[in-house]
């Protein structure tokens, strides 16, 4: 049968390779930040792993709205400028000192976004390393033409303007913090 079929499609002129297609939609994208902070690891992991209270340390934050559904974790970040997210915290880990969150909803130009903050023992003594990832997609999820602020740029540009100053002003309140 299969025989025939090829015969027959052969003699129709029709192919048999399969069709495949050249689009594929958005690339993920990944910020990632680091930041060496002189002062105690488990000073600067007491101020990260305290989900509630980011608006303490990072100065787009204006207020923070902590909630619980069940055994779940949830906060409301209002913004400086604004705009909101609301996020959903899915672990802390204070043995690796590493807090995992993603975003629910919000105003920021992108999508599927999850990150993590670390916090480990620096090179020196007295010196911590906080590193912080974020992975997500652009808001736009089909291909071009992109709609303007929609793109791989100008998600990456937020997301890092969120890392760059948060991790600026989490080093001056841990180290003021002495």
């Amino acid at each position: 049968m299969k025989k025939m079929l090829a015969i027959l499609a052969l003699s129709l002129g029709v192919s048999l390779v399969p069709f495949t297609a050249a689009a594929h939609g958005p690339s993920p994208q990944k910020v990632e930040k680091v930041i060496v902070i002189k002062a105690d690891p488990a000073k600067v992991w007491a101020i990260v792993k305290d989900f509630g209270n980011i608006h303490s340390w990072h100065p787009g934050v204006a207020s923070t709205k902590l909630e619980k559904k069940g055994d779940d974790t949830f906060r409301t970040l209002t913004f400086k400028d604004g705009g909101n997210v609301y996020e959903k915290l899915r672990s802390v880990d204070d043995a690796a000192m590493k807090l995992k969150y993603e975003i629910v909803s919000g105003t920021l130009p992108l999508t599927d976004y999850n990150a993590s903050m670390t916090v480990a023992k620096g090179d020196k003594p007295g010196e911590t390393t906080v590193t912080w990832v974020g992975r997500f997609y652009r808001l736009y999820k089909l291909n071009p033409p992109i709609p303007a602020g929609q793109d791989d740029e100008t998600a990456v540009k937020a997301i890092t303007g969120i890392f760059d100053s948060g991790l600026a002003n989490l080093k001056k309140v841990a180290e003021a913090a002495k």
